[in-house]
């Protein structure tokens, strides 16, 4: 059959558009893997400077490449990819939360939980009443367009969202664990907390707020709260139970790592499946993979999963900092507040403002609270401790950006003044508070906490048990290591497990773990025999 020609021509115009299309996103996903290398390479080369971290220079590359391609383009464009929360909430943000659940030290993170969700949770709660009180009270006076109650409440929410990357990246986890467990532990339940409350408030309707509505908002709170936690711990158990029983390694390592990175990966896709909180479930989904999943697998696999992980999310760290700081200066939002720069300027100092008062307004006094509830001073937060938590909460981050960009845009674009100002005033305010308040990061530390003292800073485990305070971790990966020589003394009386209601707790934990989570689950000491894996030849000369 003969196609004629004039049919084919007719098609090649359509063909050549497409073509160029391709060939234009090619170029830019090209640039942009570029920019990422050259972040890697000038952040490795920055490594002892002072002020600068591998954040800071992404953000700043990313900027000024913004302004290059503004330049070339005559105005009309400041980015190779335009800013996606989609993007961000689907595939950077997941590898970054679960690797932090997948590393973190548990037995420091669960020995502060009650600090961490007080701090997180409550916390959180706290810096958004006051900021969207505050702004509900001061941009009514300003000249910046009609925003409603809903409006002012994800304000709140969009501005307690904190980015503590650039100090996680100073602090020593040996040299500061307890500093290093609050400030990471608060920013992963702080995320969690403020997109939970973000959906909330989307989901209810404002225009008539009664106690009975209230009750249901802070019902259905608790509920993602809870709801997010347990679906993770599921999926995370489930990884494990698969992996034990069938044991890919046997076969293929390959399953086996595949497997673990796609179970990592489904539960934070059930998360948004079912409505939940995806940040929360994803990270507790990474702690049990941690204690169970990845003592079930091959020491080969053990390698390369950790590495995976933490590559993976290290590369998107890079990304978020990199795409917001290209993002920052789209002219079609700063086009709408050109007339009138002073109002900008204002409605981003007043929530700067806002925000460092939101932050030391629950700090300082659930410091104190939990200081009250220590029994020896090296467990206690101490004054310059709470200051660098104070300071690690003032950066605000992508978390930021993309929840506003949900609130006052339309597909990354919005016709409104008013919209136009939040969206300008958020990227502002991440732009000064991630560089300004990260470049001071480092001097401020190590101002407040000198070397000498850092280092002479010991973990909880590595003290001496004392009769007061015995700390037993509570999914602590060489727990068994830890505690070997040292006995752990039981409640005696009602009053032992009162006065250390944390220590008891962990004591029952771990026996309930040892007697019916492990065999089940596997873990540490539990792995299944398999003549001839490299697992079991690696535990055979230990016996």
């Amino acid at each position: 059959m003969m196609i004629p020609l004039s049919m084919v021509m007719s098609k090649l115009p359509k063909l050549q558009v497409l073509s160029a299309s391709d060939h234009s996103s090619v170029v830019s996903l090209n640039l942009f893997v570029a920019l990422l290398c050259a972040c890697i390479v000038i952040g490795h080369l920055l490594e002892e400077n002072r002020w600068v971290n591998e954040s800071i220079t992404a953000l700043l590359i990313g900027v000024s490449t913004g302004v290059v391609i503004l330049l070339i383009s005559g105005g009309k464009s400041s980015h190779l990819l335009v800013f996606s929360e989609d993007l961000f909430f689907i595939y950077l943000l997941p590898p970054i939360i679960f690797n932090a659940g997948f590393q973190v030290k548990k037995k420091q993170f669960f020995v502060n939980f009650i600090t961490i969700v007080m701090f997180g949770a409550i916390g959180t709660l706290v810096s958004f009443s006051i900021i969207a009180f505050g702004a509900t009270q001061i941009f009514k006076k300003l000249d910046i367009g009609s925003l409603d109650i809903g409006d002012y409440l994800a304000i709140g929410a969009i501005f307690a969202a904190t980015d503590s990357v650039c100090t996680l990246q100073v602090l020593n986890q040996d040299e500061t664990p307890l500093l290093y467990s609050l400030v990471f532990g608060e920013g992963v339940v702080n995320d969690a907390t403020s997109v939970v409350l973000f959906n909330a408030i989307q989901s209810f309707d404002l225009t008539h707020i009664d106690p009975r509505i209230a009750l249901q908002f802070m019902g259905n709170f608790l509920y993602l709260f809870f709801s997010s936690t347990m679906l993770g711990v599921i999926t995370g158990l489930l990884s494990a139970f698969i992996i034990k029983k069938l044991y890919f390694a046997r076969h293929s390592t390959d399953r086996e790592v595949a497997l673990m990175m796609l179970m990592a990966y489904l539960s934070y896709i059930l998360a948004e499946l079912f409505y939940l909180s995806g940040i929360l479930t994803v990270f507790f989904c990474g702690i049990v993979m941690s204690h169970y999943t990845w003592h079930n697998v091959t020491e080969s696999s053990r390698v390369t999963t950790k590495h995976a992980f933490a590559t993976l999310s290290f590369v998107c760290e890079i990304f978020i900092f990199l795409y917001v700081g290209m993002d920052a200066l789209d002219i079609e939002k700063w086009r709408f507040v050109s007339d009138s720069p002073g109002t900008s300027v204002a409605v981003s100092s007043i929530l700067l403002g806002l925000v460092m008062l939101g932050r030391a307004a629950f700090v300082f006094p659930l410091s104190f609270l939990s200081n009250l509830s220590k029994k020896s001073e090296r467990e206690k937060i101490s004054l310059q401790q709470q200051v660098i938590i104070w300071w690690a909460g003032l950066m605000r981050g992508a978390v930021s950006i993309a929840l506003a960009y949900n609130q006052f845009t339309r597909s990354g674009h919005t016709q409104l003044r008013a919209n136009a100002i939040m969206i300008t005033s958020t990227i502002s305010v991440v732009l000064v508070s991630t560089v300004v308040f990260g470049l001071m990061t480092k001097p401020l530390i190590r101002f407040l906490l000198p070397q000498k003292q850092t280092t002479s800073t010991t973990s909880i485990v590595s003290d001496p048990p004392s009769p007061k305070s015995v700390i037993v971790p509570l999914l602590g990966q060489d727990s068994e290591a830890e505690l070997s020589g040292h006995e752990v003394r039981r409640p005696a009386s009602i009053r032992d497990l009162l006065t250390t209601p944390t220590h008891t707790v962990h004591r029952y934990w771990r026996k309930f773990d040892n007697a019916f989570m492990r065999p089940v689950f596997g873990g540490r000491g539990f792995v299944p025999f398999v003549p001839g894996s490299p697992t079991e030849r690696h535990n055979t000369q230990f016996q």
